[in-house]
């Protein structure tokens, strides 16, 4: 009898841990997530507008001040992430966040749809529970422009990235592919 008493507060628990973790990704995920296609957006005017070098701005420094000004709403740390980085400073993964996009990749290629990829779970950082948490970021359109097959991408943008990200390796990517993913780290 106590047995099953153990057994029964051990799956409740584990239920309720559960919800937790849904609960902390259904917030995450709304006040992190609007920043997305509000980055995409401003892509999409500045190249209407004034063409593609002119984008590169808004890649390099509009879109992680976006980030910035959310995270400073929120007090969450994020980030845009890449295994094919184009600005290595700013969006090389951490392990965490290499395993979640080595993941998502098996998960896309079995035909998971990449919109849909996400994943959070608690985890201890330096000593402290943090909610970590991270979305698939999918190849649109519009990034097609700078990231595409290298061959394909305009000589004088390719050399006006060159410039900008002198170690880039964010080329060859087909529309609908991984670009990156949005990640962040929530104190708990």
């Amino acid at each position: 009898m106590l047995r099953l008493a153990v057994l029964t507060v051990s799956l409740l628990a584990g239920a309720a841990q559960a919800e937790d973790l849904e609960a902390l990704k259904i917030d995450t995920r709304r006040n992190a997530l609007p920043v997305l296609p509000k980055v995409v957006g401003m892509m999409q005017e500045t190249v209407a507008a004034k063409g593609p070098v002119e984008a590169i701005p808004v890649c390099k420094e509009k879109a992680p001040q976006l980030l910035k000004e959310q995270a400073a709403k929120t007090g969450w740390d994020m980030r845009r992430v890449s295994l094919r980085t184009r600005n290595p400073e700013r969006g090389t993964p951490d392990v965490w966040e290499a395993r979640q996009l080595a993941d998502f990749n098996i998960r896309a290629a079995n035909g998971e749809k990449v919109e849909t990829l996400e994943t959070g779970e608690i985890v201890t950082d330096n000593g402290k529970q943090v909610y970590r948490y991270i979305r698939a970021i999918p190849v649109g359109e519009v990034c097609l422009t700078c990231h595409g097959p290298a061959d394909k991408v305009d000589g004088s943008l390719r050399s006006q990235l060159a410039k900008s990200y002198p170690h880039d390796t964010a080329f060859g990517y087909e529309r609908g592919q991984i670009r990156g993913a949005l990640t962040v780290k929530r104190p708990l």
